[in-house]
């Protein structure tokens, strides 16, 4: 989890603030809570969405009876230190009538946003390199060794696009995908810069 909110302004509204809840991975926006400084220590703690419910006036966490929590992965900031973004990983429907979304959207985004949070993840291990990540281990060979396995993985799904097997197609893609984001990291790029340069084509 990361995220700055040591300036939040809980003053404004009487010490509550909105939380605007987002998925990770399809950036759908899932619900709108609010939070007193609390139930945002609590959330920071548990790593679970915890808000203070002004019906029950308490603090609740998101998926305490239904099992559907809402795991943190980032916490936003806005401009003027009074609302937070949670960008978030749901368990399972987020509001209480069993919608995906609070604002009966499906939460069935096309993944796009999951890269993201890949790369990050990706520049995280580049960073802290943890033992025992695999990922680290490709950081620790260099560029030419990076360069080299994304050679292998692109022959790899060259050979699944011709075989008919389409499971093996998809799950080799991935593989191409996540080392071409690797040696992005390791170069100082990322996949948005390789999504810029396609605009630019595009035009």
């Amino acid at each position: 989890m990361k995220g700055s909110t040591s300036q939040l302004n809980f003053e404004k509204m009487n010490g509550l603030i909105p939380a605007v809840i987002q998925d990770v991975s399809t950036l759908k926006v899932l619900m709108v809570g609010f939070m007193n400084e609390e139930a945002l220590s609590k959330t920071i703690d548990t790593g679970k969405v915890t808000f203070f419910s002004r019906t029950k006036n308490r603090l609740w966490t998101k998926g305490e009876e239904s099992g559907n929590f809402l795991t943190v992965v980032e916490l936003l900031a806005d401009c003027d230190d009074d609302t937070i973004l949670v960008k978030a990983d749901p368990a399972g429907p987020v509001c209480h009538t069993g919608a995906d979304t609070c604002f009966f959207e499906e939460n069935k985004g096309r993944g796009i946003g999951f890269i993201t949070y890949l790369q990050d993840l990706i520049d995280r291990r580049k960073k802290e390199m943890p033992e025992n990540s695999y990922t680290t281990s490709l950081f620790q060979k260099g560029t030419a060794a990076i360069a080299q396995k994304v050679g292998e993985e692109a022959v790899e799904t060259l050979i699944g696009s011709l075989t008919g097997d389409n499971e093996n197609f998809i799950y080799e893609s991935a593989d191409l995908l996540y080392h071409l984001i690797v040696l992005l990291s390791e170069k100082g790029f990322r996949i948005e810069d390789v999504a810029e340069e396609l605009k630019k084509r595009h035009k």
